[in-house]
């Protein structure tokens, strides 16, 4: 072979190889959402994310905090987008300027849960008021986040219905101010009392051995008191007030949160196990496509 061929065989060799190597990588993208302790301790977003990840190629870093954490990180523009509930605090954060607009997402409810052997008699007790002036006079343990999250923020609520504030000096009141699942975990090693979702206390349950539902009934539609209806919403931070947020990317999440097939997997999630959803989808596509 002479030595013109061989050269230029060698050449268009290695052209092919070059033309089958593979480019760079696609630039991966980071989401910042924070969100409530239940969405993770439930498995919801373990669920879900996936699909979001996959589709935009991002990678979606999640902040579990309490509620009023998540909307502080938001008022810093520490985070892309929010996942919370507590709607006065939502809209709040919404008058001020740090989002644009708030969404309905999904809903399910509070639950008294307490011992086995419930010394304070609040099985029977058919709302959250009647069962906290119980577990009162009682003086039982009770259990309560302190956090500043969601759930804290509806319990507070119900003392205040009773014209209570909690303090130091009610030694049978602890506020550890940690999440939903360290709330439940902690209330179950002291025997005590305490306000949760309903979806972590039923992804939790089998390491809940030693507390029952009180108030709150089997599923949502058992549980006679509307005050223990709990709304999630979704905010994208605002660009104009927080100019270094991923306003693109947490749009995107937003409008694929929202649709009806996310909304679908969200109402699907612990069917299977529990036999209900530990979340009811609620935004204003899904309730759309749902009507006749």
């Amino acid at each position: 072979m002479r030595k013109g061929t061989l050269a230029l065989l060698t050449a268009l060799t290695m052209l092919a190889a070059c033309d089958a190597a593979p480019g760079p990588a696609p630039t991966v993208q980071k989401l910042i959402l924070a969100t409530t302790t239940s969405t993770a301790d439930s498995g919801l977003l373990d669920f879900i994310l996936p699909d979001f990840e996959q589709a935009h190629n991002c990678r979606v870093d999640v902040v579990a905090v309490g509620t009023g954490q998540a909307l502080a990180l938001g008022q810093r523009g520490d985070a892309d987008v929010l996942l919370v509930h507590a709607r006065q605090a939502e809209d709040q954060f919404v008058a001020d300027g740090h989002a644009r607009e708030r969404f309905d997402v999904m809903y399910n409810d509070f639950i008294i849960v307490g011992p086995l052997e419930d010394p304070a008699h609040v099985t029977g007790k058919t709302t959250g008021k009647e069962a906290f002036k119980a577990i009162m006079d009682a003086q039982a343990t009770f259990v309560s986040r302190g956090n500043g999250s969601g759930t804290h923020t509806k319990e507070l609520s119900i003392w205040a219905a009773l014209s209570v504030t909690p303090t130091r000096e009610m030694t049978w009141y602890k506020s550890i101010g940690q999440g939903m699942g360290d709330a439940l975990l902690f209330a179950n090693e002291q025997q005590a009392y305490t306000i949760a979702d309903r979806g972590t206390y039923l992804a939790m349950r089998d390491k809940l051995p030693g507390l029952i539902i009180v108030v709150g009934g089997n599923n949502l539609a058992e549980n006679k008191d509307p005050a223990l209806l709990n709304h999630y919403g979704v905010l994208a931070v605002n660009p104009e007030k927080h100019p270094n947020v991923n306003s693109a990317l947490a749009n995107k999440f937003v409008t694929w949160l929202l649709s009806v097939e996310t909304q679908r997997k969200i109402g699907s999630y612990g069917v299977d196990r529990f036999g209900q959803p530990l979340f009811y989808p609620d935004s204003v596509e899904y309730r759309r496509s749902s009507q006749p």
